[in-house]
């Protein structure tokens, strides 16, 4: 495994997810195995010039910008929790939970076996249960992996607004963001909750409803600052909590739009939904 290897391989499998595209999906455009694919992505693997054109063809990406990382804005280092909450560079997962997030939201929570997370993650079953003793881990990390990011999100972008108002657009703004910046992972969140076992299922489903609470908060302080007139502050909260999380299903076998330009979209639609009296 070389250094270019792992630094190709990091920037093919975020561009790829920024396409909207599972590993499944690109092996098969490339012909290869999702083995393969997986062994690409994790740098297991030396890439030849031709199945390096082949993958800088199927991405429509220049080969220069998948070699060099630095050239591709969505493979910017920026650190995952690092001070600016508006970035989306990969979440430091593992190879197994990187495959594993490709395997969900290729064949579902139930339709995956952990031979087909193997597979995926170019290692052998036997070596997959040495870090993750079970599918139900995987998944567990996976939705935790979502809502750690998602939650210091969330207080950093109220933390950024001078009126609760606009704190509570910077809310919506921050959930479909995420939405599309982690497509693939926020479709397995929203569709695989049902498929936790207890106590991981109440403890997750606990945060779940604490991030929909601090909407309602700030909805309930916006119309007492005068800046929202809705009479119905929380319902109103929940509804475009609702809207937010639907988003990966709006987006289901469609190129993902600019998240800035969906998060500014749903924003003002919220705003219109609360009877924002300033925007």
């Amino acid at each position: 495994m070389t250094e270019q290897s792992v630094g190709l391989g990091t920037t093919v499998r975020a561009v790829r997810r920024a396409r909207g595209l599972t590993l499944r999906a690109l092996a098969a455009e490339l012909g290869v195995s999702p083995g393969t694919m997986s062994a690409i992505e994790n740098g297991k693997v030396a890439v030849t010039v031709g199945r390096l054109n082949e993958v800088s063809a199927v991405l429509g990406v220049p080969v220069a910008d998948l070699v060099d990382p630095l050239s591709v804005p969505i493979a910017a280092p920026t650190p995952v929790g690092g001070p600016d909450w508006r970035t989306y560079p990969p979440l430091p997962l593992d190879p197994v939970l990187a495959a594993t997030v490709d395997v969900f939201a290729d064949t579902g929570y139930h339709g995956a076996t952990m031979r087909l997370v193997a597979a995926a993650a170019d290692l052998s079953v036997a070596g997959i249960y040495r870090y993750h003793r079970s599918k139900q881990r995987l998944l567990v990390a996976l939705i935790d992996a979502w809502f750690d990011d998602l939650l210091w999100r969330i207080e950093a972008a109220a933390g950024s607004a001078d009126s609760p108002g606009r704190a509570f657009a910077e809310l919506v703004r921050v959930l479909v963001r995420g939405q599309v910046q982690r497509r693939e992972l926020a479709f397995i969140v929203e569709t695989e909750l049902r498929s936790l076992d207890e106590p991981d299922r109440g403890r997750i489903g606990a945060i779940r409803r604490g991030v929909q609470r601090r909407f309602v908060d700030m909805a309930q302080a916006a119309v007492d600052a005068g800046e929202f007139g809705t009479e119905a502050p929380a319902a109103g909260a929940r509804a475009v909590v609702s809207l937010c999380l639907a988003v990966p299903f709006r987006l289901d076998g469609e190129v993902p739009p600019a998240a800035d330009v969906l998060a500014d979209e749903y924003a003002a639609l919220a705003l219109a939904m609360m009877g924002a009296v300033v925007q």
